[in-house]
């Protein structure tokens, strides 16, 4: 680094006799140091934010048609745990101090603000709803994980002080499939059925992530796969799929109250072992898409409105859309809109939007 005129020379300095300045503790090195992104939660976020666009790209493709319905089952059941374990992962240091709070309000308040506003008013225009009010109460469409993250992350101290945090997770989603009372309002259903991953995500720590990493569970990723979508082929017909969804009470899907709790065990267990198989493929290193796993929050929210609009201007009226190649066509077209959306030049006016508000409402 060049010096300039202003800038004084550091001159070493002895110690005063029988004086030694105490070394800096590990801890507040590790403070001080700027955090260093591991690519393979990045190449995680990217690779799960690219189901979700091709799961949202499916959902007209389904009716009538049982392959697409069982993969559809299949990236249902593990991309938004995996999505909500990351979140909890990276969770780990929030103790909620001032920074911190500031941090989330502009990352996650001042975001869902915006687009919860221009979703309400994209929707009056693709809908046969143009009289739907702005509120920040009922999420609309894809901002409900927004206000699922700023929930989850502002008890992540109560969470780090209990002993057992899982099982008590567990047991607030599954009183929640049993309170069909429970309303819209920040959608507190899905807030607390998905809770349980986000919890795991900060009870996980690097040495259960290795074990992922072994080859011997790479191996193991395949049949577990291949096992679980001929399952879901099965189960297409026989099992109501809105389960991994996570957003109605038992009785809302037209079943006994007392099967709530069983499915939020069964949905937990065989969510975590495909999610297990699918972080298990996730490249360590860094990839091309590394630098596009920092995207994926902005990326999740603007391609919803390309979703409505596809439904609106009636694409998928097509009918070679609904054989094999219209299918295949569709999937290679979502995930090339999700890595387009996910590219720093998209992401970097996106992320100044906070900055506005922030600079008025925010203490510095």
């Amino acid at each position: 680094m060049l010096l300039t005129r202003a800038t004084p020379v550091p001159h070493a300095t002895a110690a005063p006799e029988g004086r030694q300045d105490p070394l800096p503790s590990a801890e507040a090195v590790a403070r001080r140091a700027p955090a260093r992104r591991d690519p393979f939660l990045d190449n995680a976020k990217y690779l799960a934010i690219v189901l979700v666009a091709v799961g949202h790209a499916w959902e007209p493709l389904r009716e009538g048609n049982r392959p697409v319905t069982a993969v559809y089952m299949l990236v249902y059941a593990f991309h938004m745990p995996v999505f909500a374990m990351i979140s909890g992962s990276l969770s780990r240091g929030f103790e909620a101090t001032p920074r911190q709070l500031g941090r989330l309000l502009t990352g996650l308040v001042v975001p869902y603000v915006l687009f919860e506003t221009a979703y309400t008013y994209f929707t009056r225009w693709t809908s046969e709803d143009p009289d739907r009010a702005v509120t920040l109460l009922d999420p609309l469409y894809l901002t409900w994980y927004l206000a699922a993250l700023f929930i989850w992350r502002l008890t992540t101290p109560v969470w780090k002080t209990l002993r057992r945090p899982l099982p008590v997770a567990l047991t607030i989603a599954a009183a929640a499939t049993l309170s069909p009372a429970i309303g819209n309002d920040l959608d507190l259903q899905r807030v607390a059925q998905f809770l349980p991953y986000f919890v795991l995500g900060l009870c996980l720590r690097p040495e259960h992530l290795r074990l992922l990493h072994r080859r011997g569970t790479r191996r193991l990723a395949v049949p577990l796969f291949a096992g679980a979508l001929c399952f879901a082929y099965w189960a297409v017909p026989r099992m109501d799929y809105a389960w991994f969804f996570h957003n109605d009470s038992a009785t809302a899907l037209a079943a006994p109250a007392w099967a709530g709790p069983i499915m939020t065990l069964a949905t937990f267990g065989c969510s975590v072992v495909l999610a297990a198989g699918f972080l298990a493929w996730v490249p360590r290193r860094s990839t091309w898409f590394t630098a596009l796993g920092a995207g994926t929050l902005y990326a999740y929210l603007l391609h919803g409105f390309i979703a409505q609009a596809a439904e609106h201007w009636g694409w998928y009226t097509l009918p070679w859309l609904h054989h094999p190649a219209g299918e295949v066509t569709v999937t290679l077209l979502a995930a090339a809109t999700m890595t387009a959306l996910c590219a720093p030049a998209v992401q970097r006016p996106l992320r100044a939007l906070p900055a506005w508000p922030a600079r008025w409402a925010f203490r510095r």
